[in-house]
């Protein structure tokens, strides 16, 4: 289990490496993260064909600034990463301001933070700068250079598998392909380092649980390609974290069929604790990773828990997404949040009555009938007369529990008591 002192640290540690969908800026990031939990790193080569996607080529970064008329330097990426388009090709020369203008982005919405902008797919270059020092640039000759390499490499992934007493598993997906992000990059690979430390100090993990970093989209879209069969054989429920660094509200948006088992546990666990906050949005095809592991041919159960989403947050995708806005209470809280509807996961099982004919005689069942006054049944004993008519061999304890409107909880200690008794068997 990590502390917050740990999480800190790892932040710190992981906060200037250049990430992006490739490069040794990730590969650094994965060797910082496998001294924590003991990952399984491997290589992707470029052109690699993964559905309707390829690996693209590998992206290296030496240098990049641009001079401006008075021979002072700008958009200086050894400064800020963020100051070079991602996935820049190399340039170098001189131009106007006129010439150059269309190459600079800014965010005049938030005059004093660089925009963080990508171009994966499409041949270019550019730079980023806040609004602030754009307004300031005067006119003349300007020298720019880009020295960056594409170049044919690999793309590195890593998954983390703890193996428990069933081969059904239970994902957490997150990203690595963010420099210097920190609700919308880092947020999300500490709680699934957290969460991966936690299962992994456990010794009776019912199920198993996989952990995979890898860079958006084609990360995903590569890791469900070269693990399709298994995943859709083994994978009983997932959650994309992301966007999980705010100390506010949590928000959850749905597999695609919205009634998945995660989805289901999700609604019971923020039913039970009523003291955090959830905002539920079914699955729309925008968002992260989720939107591959739900699309139409894969249509696996996976969700993603949050707290303030993408775009939500008017820091997103800038420079002031940075150590000041994250909350490291939140990081942890949010990783026992997963381990703990984990839990409720595990302890929801199909069962069913050993004696089907009539209601068994109580009585005889230590610890089952409870009622200080006749007329009113203990809480307990109304989970127990509820199981007795439902537990049919086909409803999990999640639907005994919506139908008869009783706590999770409670429906989970009256099933472990009957399943003592002898009263009721599980269903695999």
């Amino acid at each position: 289990m990590l502390s917050l002192q740990e999480l800190e640290k790892v932040f710190d540690a992981l906060w200037f490496l250049n990430r992006s969908i490739t490069g040794d800026g990730v590969r650094e990031t994965h060797k910082i993260l496998s001294n924590y939990i003991p990952l399984n790193t491997y290589e992707v080569p470029t052109g690699t064909k993964v559905f309707d996607w390829s690996v693209p080529r590998e992206w290296k970064v030496n240098q990049a600034y641009i001079i401006d008329p008075d021979g002072k330097k700008l958009c200086d990426f050894s400064e800020n990463n963020l100051h070079l388009v991602n996935y820049s090709i190399p340039f170098q020369g001189k131009l106007t301001l006129n010439e150059l203008r269309p190459r600079l982005h800014t965010m005049p919405e938030l005059p004093s933070a660089i925009p963080y902008k990508t171009s994966y797919y499409r041949e270019t270059w550019g730079f980023c700068l806040s609004f602030d020092q754009y307004n300031c640039l005067k006119e003349g000759i300007y020298e720019v250079v880009v020295d960056t390499e594409l170049f044919v490499g690999s793309m590195t992934i890593s998954d983390f598998l703890i193996e428990g007493e069933s081969d059904k598993e239970i994902l957490v997906h997150t990203y690595t392909c963010h420099p210097s992000l920190a609700i919308n990059e880092l947020s999300g690979v500490l709680v699934t380092l957290a969460t991966a430390s936690a299962l992994a100090s456990r010794s009776d993990n019912y199920y198993s649980y996989r952990f995979v970093f890898a860079p958006e989209t084609i990360g995903a879209i590569t890791y469900i390609s070269q693990n399709f069969e298994h995943l859709k054989a083994s994978l009983i429920g997932g959650l994309i974290s992301t966007c999980v660094g705010h100390d506010k509200e949590y928000q959850y948006k749905s597999s695609r069929s919205g009634e998945s088992l995660i989805d289901r546990a999700i609604k019971c666990y923020f039913t039970r604790n009523s003291s955090k906050e959830l905002i539920w949005k079914e699955f729309s095809p925008s968002g992260s990773d989720e939107r591959q592991y739900c699309s139409l041919g894969v249509n696996l159960p996976v969700g993603s828990l949050m707290r303030t989403p993408y775009h939500q947050y008017p820091e997103y995708h800038t420079s002031l997404d940075n150590k000041n806005i994250i909350s490291f209470d939140a990081l942890l809280e949010t990783s026992n949040t997963y381990v703990e509807v984990f839990k409720l996961l595990e302890e929801n099982k199909v069962y069913q009555s050993t004696t089907p004919y009539c209601e068994p005689f109580m009585s005889n069942y230590d610890g089952l009938y409870f009622n200080k006054d006749h007329r009113f049944a203990s809480d307990l004993t109304k989970a127990v007369k509820w199981l007795i008519h439902f537990c049919d061999g086909k409803s999990d304890l999640f639907s005994i529990s919506e139908k008869s409107g009783l706590d999770i909880y409670l429906i989970v200690e009256a099933a472990k008591k009957m399943h003592s008794c002898g009263l009721l068997k599980t269903i695999d």
